[in-house]
Formats: C-alpha cells, sequence, structure tokens
C-alpha cells in the first residue's frame, strides 16, 4: 500500500443498467476480457486520488476535496464508498477532518481490514508549524469502520502518526504498519497498536527491513530485512504478527522493491533491479523464477498464473501490460556457478495500450478499477 476543498458535487453516474451492475458481483458470473470500447459497469466522474476494493466487491475511494480560508487553500479528501449495488456514500467529510488548525491531506492508499468491516487510508499530509508560515510534511494513517466512525487510538482521534502501509490484522483488533527507522525511508521498523485500548509495542525489536507485504487473515508477514549499515545481503523473513517470531526463508541476490504477496499467499514476488522480477514459492523458497517485465505498479491475477503490471511507478500514468508466472524450479547448484534464467516475455497490452494513473483488481478477480489521468476519473470493468 505502497499514500497517498469545498466540497466538489458528485456526478458519479452507474453506465448500464441495473442487471449490469448485479451482474458485477453475482454468482455465477461469466467475466469477459474488458476492452476500452466496452460500456463499463460503473463510472465515478470525480477527481479521485485513491481507491480500493473490499473484500466483498465494493470499492473505496477518495475524491479531492478543497478548502479556501483566509491565508490557505487547504485540501482535503473526501472518503466515499460505492456499493456492488452501485449506490454511493461519503463516509468521511475531509472539511470536518482536522478542525480549523491549517492542515492539508491526501489520501494515498487504503487497506481494507480482511472482515470488509474496518479501513485503514494513508494520508500524505502538510502542516503549518509556526506563525511565518513554514510546512511540515508527514505521513500518517486515518482508522475508521464501513459506516464512516473513526476508530480512536485510546482517548484521541483516529490517527496514527508516522504509519504507512497500516494493516488490520484478522481480529478486527489489532494494527501493525511501519514507521520510519533510517531516513529519508530507507529502512523502517514494525510496530502494532490496539486502538480501542490505545496501548502500542515495536514488533521485531532491532531489527530493520526495506519492505514489508501482510497476509492479514494468517497474522503474518513478510518482509525484507537490512541492518543499518546496509552491510550483507537483504533476507527475506516470514514474520508471526501476534507470536513477534521470525523465520528466514530465503538470502537475495538483491531487492529494489515491489514486494508483492499472491493471493493465495502460496508466493511471492519482488523486483531484484529495475527490470527483473523474482518469484519464489513460500512452501518450497528453494523454488523461483525470473521474468524481464520492467519496473511498475503490478497485481496478480487471481489465479496466480499472471501479472498485471502498469508500466510507470507507483501515481504515474502508464499503460497497462500482461506477463505469465513462469513455472517455479530449483536453480542450479551453487557449485556450478550460473545464476537462475530470465525469462523474456512479450507482454500482452490490456485495455487498448491506453494509460492509466492507478488501478486495482478485486480480491475475486472478477472485475477491476481503473483510474484515468488527468481528471482522475474512475471506470469499473469485468475482468477475465
Amino acid at each position: 500500500m505502497t499514500c497517498r476543498h469545498v466540497s466538489s458535487p458528485l456526478r458519479s453516474l452507474l453506465i448500464g443498467s441495473v442487471a449490469a451492475c448485479l451482474l458485477w458481483m453475482s454468482a455465477p458470473l461469466a467475466p469477459v476480457p474488458a476492452r476500452a470500447q466496452d460500456k463499463p459497469l460503473a463510472s465515478i466522474d470525480d477527481d479521485c486520488t485513491a481507491m480500493a476494493f473490499a473484500p466483498d466487491g465494493r470499492l473505496a475511494y477518495a475524491v479531492r476535496h478543497e478548502i479556501k480560508t483566509r491565508q490557505y487553500v487547504l485540501e482535503r479528501d473526501d472518503i466515499w464508498i460505492l456499493t456492488v449495488e452501485g449506490k454511493r456514500r461519503r463516509l468521511i467529510n475531509g472539511e470536518k477532518l482536522g478542525g480549523l488548525a491549517p492542515f492539508s491531506y491526501t489520501v494515498s492508499g487504503f487497506r481494507w481490514s480482511p472482515s470488509g468491516h474496518l479501513l485503514a487510508a494513508e494520508l500524505s499530509t502538510t502542516s503549518v508549524i509556526d506563525q511565518e508560515g513554514r510546512t511540515r510534511d508527514s505521513i500518517m494513517t486515518l482508522l475508521f469502520d464501513q459506516d464512516g466512525k473513526e476508530i480512536r487510538v485510546g482517548t484521541r482521534d483516529g490517527i496514527v502518526e508516522d504509519a504507512s502501509d497500516a494493516a488490520w490484522l484478522s481480529d478486527d483488533v489489532t494494527v501493525v504498519y511501519l514507521t520510519e527507522a533510517v531516513k529519508p525511508n530507507l529502512l523502517f521498523s514494525i510496530q502494532s497498536i490496539r486502538p480501542v485500548a490505545g496501548r502500542g509495542s515495536s514488533l521485531f525489536s532491532g531489527r530493520t527491513f526495506v519492505g514489508a507485504a501482510w497476509d492479514t487473515k494468517r497474522n503474518l508477514g513478510y518482509a525484507v530485512e537490512r541492518d543499518r549499515s546496509f552491510e550483507g545481503p537483504p533476507r527475506l523473513q516470514r514474520l508471526d504478527l501476534t507470536r513477534d517470531t521470525a523465520d528466514e526463508l530465503a538470502t537475495l541476490d538483491s531487492f529494489a522493491g515491489g514486494l508483492s504477496l499472491s493471493p493465495s499467499g502460496a508466493k511471492i514476488a519482488y523486483y531484484l533491479d529495475h527490470e527483473v522480477l523474482e518469484i519464489r514459492d513460500l512452501a518450497a523458497p528453494s523454488h523461483l523464477a525470473r521474468t524481464r517485465i520492467g519496473f511498475g505498479a503490478y497485481a496478480w491475477s487471481s489465479d496466480e498464473r499472471r501479472i498485471l503490471i502498469k508500466r510507470a511507478t507507483e501515481r504515474k500514468t502508464g499503460d497497462l501490460v500482461w506477463f505469465d508466472v513462469p513455472p517455479l524450479a530449483a536453480p542450479p547448484s551453487a557449485s556450478s556457478g550460473a545464476p537462475p534464467a530470465v525469462s523474456e516475455q512479450v507482454p500482452v497490452p490490456f485495455l487498448h495500450d491506453l494509460t492509466f494513473r492507478d488501478f486495482d483488481i478485486s480480491p475475486n478477480g472478477r472485475t477491476i478499477a481503473v483510474m484515468r489521468p488527468g481528471k482522475q476519473d474512475i471506470l469499473i470493468y469485468p475482468l477475465n
């Protein structure tokens, strides 16, 4: 998750009939490939900044909201939800969040709890810190439920300071998140908090990581560990987030980001450099494959046979293409001196080579939401 105003009127319009909307998530469903000229199942005609599907197919999304005061123009996104029936409901009014203080934020990402009852919204914030108008930028996370009620942290509001990539565990009580350990965002530590109790603690004390991916259904995390001096190779760790224990799975040749867990939790992928993605079997960590796809933001298909990549960095515009996941196997023995082979693939264009700022695939793999550049509206298509 790698976080991402007088209200603009919501001009969202459902495209297609009620039957088409019900088809979106009903079962059985026979999806067809999305094509640029196809009519979307739904559209959100607003200036959006972030979006994420819930486990049941609802879509949380943020809409830019500008507030004009005597001294400043503040940005505070509203947070909305689109139901599977096509109804829209505002959960958070950005104008009321943060009070009258000169404080701006943009929602840079969402994460739903495994139950679909709770959310965490990552906020990129700018605050005025003195009378001279100097500002400070920071990252924080807002915790709230599916009805828009903030989950207070002890006696305070629902904000967790300096928290990025936050996730609810399966108990709907505990939140884990990353906090900066070595600036600027070079290394992170892992923290845990129970908002209602107001109690937090540091997990894996003294250890630092360059990236993490959460398997919150199983209360697990997978992270790439580096020490503060960056000596030695990166190491892939399986983290038990409730017992505060770790098991080393593999020593990596290199790590360039993009850590992503497959939908079933059976595989994990990450970039070795700005071209090559390595995919590893978590049940048999010595089994892996490497493929050249170029650097970008990517997501797994629900059957884990393909990867859809936006060929641009996060929050930048790029086209969408499919790559196959190669078979995973044990590489040649270390004694041979030969590194694992890198497969070369021909990408399969998606949505007719149009470019998008962001995308998200629903957990059941039946729909895809894409955010168009410019106005940053959202279109939702069926996905095969």
